[in-house]
């Protein structure tokens, strides 16, 4: 039975890091970095043809968005500034 000497006994606390907190900081900075890197390159990147594709898509859906917004505003405005006060005109 193979006996694992590098690991803590359980329960036990974290062994420190050697050097001062500087020090600490750095370590773990570069290897976030280098995490970073490393799952940036597992990503699959859109061609030209696909990006410009979707920015496309995504121009026309704020347009037509903003088509939708403008015309229910324009409804809401005749009917709660003209159609409201003329119901109450008569007292």
């Amino acid at each position: 039975m193979a006996v694992d000497a590098a690991r803590p006994p359980q329960g036990a606390p974290p062994a420190p890091v050697a050097g001062n907190w500087l020090t600490r900081v750095w370590r773990s900075l570069v290897t976030f970095y280098h995490g970073v890197i490393a799952e940036m390159k597992k990503v699959t990147w859109p061609d030209v043809t696909q990006v410009r594709q979707a920015t496309i898509s995504i121009i026309i859906f704020v347009l037509i968005l903003g088509l939708l917004i403008t015309i229910l505003d324009f409804a809401l405005q005749g009917i709660l500034i003209r159609g409201i006060p003329s119901l109450f005109a008569g007292r």
